[in-house]
């Protein structure tokens, strides 16, 4: 009687010492508002998605989901912040292909994209178009611009959102995949790049949807085609790069949620849940679209995370050959 009552005593011991975590886990999201940190500046896609994914998010978990903009360092300021948050699922990241890029554009990072978070889903994609100034380039269509780059290298001159941003990988991707030559001229940010293409100052831009969609309508700018694998209801007659001959080349941008490494499995599985419901619901869906954002097809975190190692090693190759930069 005496052992059975020790075993029984050892038992509620143990049960006593297990993590607080996991009680918590259970919980969850009961105790407090949960934190969504978008690494951009209010305003563009990333603050769109997930101010989308805020408000399905705090309807489906009934609690309430605040999104804080945290931009800077190429996202690296926001996502450090996450990376070192408690993994209690109160703390989540908007994540983006900057997160697979920044792996090799800055020497001395002070988190890994790959061991300091706990992937959730990928949201969606966001095309980038090749843009021209119809005053500098004549070429009609994608093969005449090619063949026009290739008859003066370094002729035409791109613009940038800034050293390492997507539109500058994107160029020099086109660069490597198209066999051609350009001038880079970095701005800092999309904004001051479509003003001064708008302005006659540069020839061409690689950007994404939202950001030419209107210039693009008015014919202001002239669009060759867009990356991805599928046209873009937005833009409906304008091609893929594989429609228009170069079906080697894409530069597509992605979205996705993370949280905190060690976040208990249930609470990533719950949010996986919530979000894959979220984006299912046809509201969210017209939403997306108009902004010219590409939903993605239900990902498991597991696939998430693989496609995240994926990227990682392709703009490492990308970066090593270009020899670009963050300065």
């Amino acid at each position: 009687m005496k052992t059975t009552l020790l075993r029984r005593s050892a038992l509620l011991a143990l049960f006593a010492c297990l993590p607080h975590s996991a009680a918590q886990a259970n919980e969850w999201p009961t105790q407090q508002p949960i934190k969504l940190i978008v690494p951009w500046a209010p305003g563009g896609v990333a603050d769109f998605l997930g101010r989308l994914v805020g408000h399905s998010l705090t309807q489906e978990l009934g609690q309430q989901v605040i999104v804080e903009n945290k931009p800077g360092a190429g996202t690296n300021i926001g996502s450090d912040q996450v990376a070192k948050a408690k993994p209690d699922g109160y703390t989540l990241l908007m994540a983006s292909s900057n997160n697979a890029v920044n792996m090799s554009l800055f020497p001395k990072m002070s988190y890994d994209t790959v061991k300091d978070f706990s992937p959730i889903t990928l949201v969606g994609y966001t095309p980038m178009v090749l843009l021209a100034q119809p005053s500098r380039v004549s070429a009609g269509n994608l093969r005449e611009f090619i063949d026009q780059a290739r008859s003066k290298p370094g002729k035409l001159v791109y613009a940038s959102a800034g050293n390492g941003s997507p539109s500058h990988l994107a160029a020099a991707a086109f660069e490597q995949s198209a066999k051609v030559k350009f001038t880079h001229v970095p701005y800092k940010g999309a904004a001051p790049a479509v003003n001064d293409l708008l302005g006659g100052h540069v020839d061409i831009l690689f950007t994404n949807v939202p950001a030419s969609i209107g210039h693009i309508q008015s014919g202001k700018l002239k669009a060759y085609a867009i990356t991805g694998t599928k046209r873009t209801p937005a833009l409906p007659n304008l091609p893929t790069f594989a429609e228009a001959g170069l079906p080697d080349y894409d530069a597509t941008g992605w979205y996705g949620i993370v949280a905190p490494r060690n976040t208990p499995p249930q609470i990533v599985e719950r949010l996986h849940k919530a979000i894959d419901k979220a984006m299912a619901d046809p509201a969210f869906q017209a939403q997306a679209k108009k902004q010219g954002v590409e939903l993605a097809p239900a990902m498991t975190p597991r696939a998430f995370s693989e496609r995240i190692q994926k990227d990682i090693e392709q703009y490492r190759t990308l970066i090593r050959e270009t020899g670009i930069t963050a300065e």
